[in-house]
């Protein structure tokens, strides 16, 4: 009994302390914004702590915590929800009741979770996939892709190029009535980082070159070669996502190594023969004025990792990496990011790029925004933000696709 109290005891004095560090002061609904940041930050903490104690892997507390949010496969007097497979990888799939003289246009969402976490089943995404089938009477597809560190990079990247080949087949275009001309692939966060890639992937195939109409990416990873951009370093203690933990969990995906996050975190993780890379991600360049403030440009320092860690230079997971030409072959595309959000440059530098190689494009950019906002729409939180997101998000689907 003692244990427990002293338990709650220090759960509570956590919570007082994390909920009563400043947050930005444009947040609309700042308490409901606290209690979520001041959840992360203590199940990070908690998390490290079971690590360190050999009871529970750092990913695996994370895992449980989400997983309440799980849901089934329930259809409503609107759509049609089923859980099935694509080439063997499982999918859930949103399909309109009502009739429609002529085909739908197609969403291909993939969900966020910094690779190692998250599904389809997750109540925020089952709802946005949902509302985003019925305002646009379109096909939603939904893939669950293996993650890490079960399954290293780039196991989440080929289940969702395998799953996407797999509905741009004429015959199951034709089975679900989807209009080859209308299919966009979209993802938030991470998710992002994966409909980026696939998208940059089918360009560069012939098979499936302009099979895609657009693709959409809420608050994307884009880069994983510097760690340091202003976003980065201003927003380095979240809300909600910390630096310290996103290179953690982006580790995981790519390495089992225990020392990478430490590298990364110095910023001195690029070998010396990739230094020609960071011309692609220097915000000295491609930043707007106002977000440079007063941050200096300093180029990331070259570290000496061996090639047991290719992926760290991969544009397959930092798609900014790839040059202006494969650039200038994508689709319409709709970015967003937020102000309050470590990832904030790296979906700037994209807008940059694009605009430069003339990428047909909408920017959003969110100055109350929040890294993650759009997992919170639901129960228990109902952020306002997140709504507001979404609704930016199918109003732009709903206008372009």
């Amino acid at each position: 009994m003692k244990h427990k109290t002293l338990c709650f005891g220090f759960f509570f004095i956590f919570l007082a302390y994390y909920i009563y560090i400043p947050i930005p002061e444009n947040i609309e609904e700042p308490w409901k914004v606290r209690i979520i940041d001041a959840g992360m930050k203590i199940s990070s903490l908690t998390a490290t702590w079971l690590e360190n104690m050999g009871l529970m892997k750092f990913e695996e507390f994370f895992g449980i915590l989400m997983g309440i949010q799980d849901t089934k496969a329930v259809s409503d007097e609107n759509i049609t929800v089923i859980d099935t497979d694509f080439n063997d990888i499982p999918v859930r799939l949103y399909l309109p009741k009502r009739e429609s003289e002529r085909k739908r246009p197609a969403v291909i969402h993939i969900h966020g979770g910094a690779f190692i976490l998250g599904s389809f089943k997750m109540l925020p995404y089952d709802s946005m996939n949902r509302w985003t089938a019925n305002k646009l009477d379109a096909v939603v597809i939904a893939p669950d892709y293996r993650l890490a560190p079960q399954y290293l990079f780039p196991a989440a990247l080929e289940d969702c190029v395998l799953v996407t080949k797999f509905f741009l087949q004429d015959k199951v275009l034709a089975k679900y009535r989807v209009d080859p001309t209308r299919i966009c692939i979209s993802g938030d966060s991470s998710g992002g980082t994966l409909a980026a890639t696939v998208t940059q992937l089918l360009q560069d195939d012939p098979e499936y070159k302009n099979k895609i109409k657009a693709q959409t990416l809420l608050y994307p990873g884009l880069q994983a070669l510097d760690t340091l951009m202003p976003s980065f370093r201003e927003y380095e203690h979240g809300p909600f996502l910390t630096r310290k933990v996103a290179i953690k969990m982006t580790c995981l995906y790519l390495s089992e190594d225990k020392e990478l996050p430490k590298t990364i975190l110095r910023n001195a993780h690029v070998p010396k023969e990739s230094r020609h890379l960071f011309k692609f991600v220097n915000w000295s360049d491609f930043l707007p004025e106002k977000y440079k403030k007063n941050h200096v440009y300093t180029e990331p320092v070259l570290g000496k990792l061996s090639a047991s860690h290719p992926g760290l230079v991969d544009s397959r997971v930092s798609p900014l990496l790839v040059n202006d030409s494969q650039l200038q072959k994508l689709p319409l595309t709709y970015i967003l990011t937020c102000e309050h959000d470590i990832l904030r440059d790296d979906g700037l530098i994209y807008v940059t790029r694009l605009r430069n190689v003339g990428v047909t494009f909408t920017h959003d950019h969110i100055e109350d925004g929040i890294h993650g906002a759009v997992s919170f729409a639901t129960a228990p939180f109902h952020l306002q933000l997140g709504q507001r997101l979404i609704d930016k998000y199918i109003i732009w689907l709903k206008e372009n696709l």
